[in-house]
């Protein structure tokens, strides 16, 4: 089976992971409650975190108290998940070719990576690895675009998307349905991202797949974007900290108990 990385992903993340782990933002506490309950992880589960990056989710997973495996595809993000979570195993892989057995864990959970590989072939390949009735989590935290400044973000970043998948377009909810999995069913939850602009505001647009695999003079016109925004924001300008609504949406998925026939 072959293994697909988008480009823009494997380029992007390639050359800024520094960024990624500075800009993006953590999970909420309630989150936890979902991780246990409604996936059903915790001592004697196994969980993948498939696209794992550089493990921003995965010390999630592990508090569980779930045997954890992170299957990442570019070199450079799973060698900084290695390196900062060591007890985690991170194999080379992808959502279409998962180095693990069939039928062989409990819970598949894609964190702020669904809309990247949302495939029919990549949900073959995930019903594959599950164990029977186990369930596919899917999380994305989102800007929370109903304040002014935060929208006028959104809109420097979106102008530069081209054809690189989002969440907020709605395109990776044609993967389904699917006849290996149940309806999904979804859950919001509110954190805030709290720290310097220059972090948790720059940092994230950095961090943003295709906005960090362009040329450096285009890369840095937008970061000045940003920046001019900071200034003339009087929620922003001259704050050491300030405080990025985000949103969080989950959805969970039961794998169905039926063959799939798997396109060759």
């Amino acid at each position: 089976m072959t293994q697909h990385v988008h480009p823009t992903a494997s380029q992007g993340y390639t050359s800024d992971a520094d960024s990624y782990v500075r800009g993006r933002p953590d999970y909420p506490p309630e989150l936890a409650g979902w991780l246990t309950d409604t996936l059903g992880l915790g001592p004697g589960a196994c969980v993948i975190d498939l696209g794992a990056g550089t493990g921003k989710f995965t010390p999630r997973l592990v508090q569980t108290g779930a045997r954890v495996i992170a299957i990442e595809p570019v070199d450079t993000m799973r060698a900084r998940l290695a390196a900062t979570l060591p007890a985690v195993e991170a194999l080379a892989g992808s959502a279409q070719s998962i180095p693990l057995d069939d039928a062989s864990v409990d819970a598949v959970v894609c964190a702020q990576s669904f809309h990247w590989f949302a495939s029919r072939e990549s949900l073959d390949e995930i019903h594959r690895v599950l164990k029977p009735g186990g369930k596919l989590g899917l999380v994305w935290n989102l800007r929370y675009a109903r304040v002014p400044w935060v929208a006028q973000l959104d809109a420097i970043v979106n102008l530069h998307e081209g054809e690189s998948p989002r969440y907020y377009t709605g395109e990776w909810r044609r993967a389904f349905p699917h006849a290996g999995f149940g309806a999904l069913e979804e859950t919001h939850f509110s954190i805030g991202h709290t720290g310097t602009p220059e972090n948790v505001i720059v940092d994230r647009v950095r961090s943003t797949s295709f906005i960090a695999a362009m040329p450096e003079a285009a890369h840095e016109r937008i970061v000045a974007e940003v920046r001019a925004l900071i200034d003339a924001e009087p929620a922003l300008h001259g704050k050491s900290v300030v405080t990025v609504p985000y949103e969080t949406a989950a959805f969970v998925a039961i794998k169905q108990n039926q063959q799939i026939k798997r396109e060759m």
